[in-house]
């Protein structure tokens, strides 16, 4: 079962990188930017039977290791989730 994980910084924290991408874009001539932050996207293909049980062992991945959860929030999505964009997909 394919399983995407979206990682964030959490509200509050400093996102240097994003701070960064936003001062590059004013650069470029894109200066209606108010805000932007950066993330990351992580795809993982796990056997397991159920949505539920891959969406537990993506769970597990993202506390042990995926996302500092000190810092960071992650939401899980599984491949049946209607809403995802397929990889290359533009919105």
């Amino acid at each position: 079962m394919k399983v995407r994980v979206l990682v964030r910084l959490k509200p509050g924290i400093l996102d240097v990188q994003g701070a960064a991408v936003q001062r590059a874009l004013g650069g470029l001539g894109f200066g209606d930017v108010r805000e932007l932050r950066v993330g990351k996207l992580i795809e993982v293909e796990v056997d397991a039977p159920t949505a539920e049980r891959a969406r537990a062992r993506v769970d597990e991945m993202c506390r042990r290791l995926l996302a500092n959860t000190i810092l960071e929030d992650y939401t899980i999505e599984t491949d049946s989730a209607e809403h995802l964009a397929p990889p290359g997909a533009v919105r």
